[in-house]
């Protein structure tokens, strides 16, 4: 794992992450309040993609990029 995105990318991912795990937030009180048992799983879904990319961000790191793709950001 070694340094593969620049300083945009960084903020991209973190603003990304921070984003999708607000959602999850959102999702899952939805979910407690309407009691939508599939809510949880979009939460939880969006939750674990947002903290996925917040390591990328922290790390520098971009998984896409590391398997060989390139990505505009």
């Amino acid at each position: 794992m070694e340094c593969n995105i620049d300083n945009r990318g960084v903020a991209f991912r973190r603003r990304m992450g921070y984003l999708l795990v607000a959602i999850g937030m959102l999702l899952a009180a939805a979910a407690y309040w309407f009691v939508i048992w599939w809510l949880w799983v979009l939460a939880a879904l969006a939750a674990a993609g947002g903290v996925f990319c917040l390591f990328e961000a922290r790390h520098k790191w971009c998984a896409i990029r590391a398997m060989g793709i390139e990505t505009k950001i």
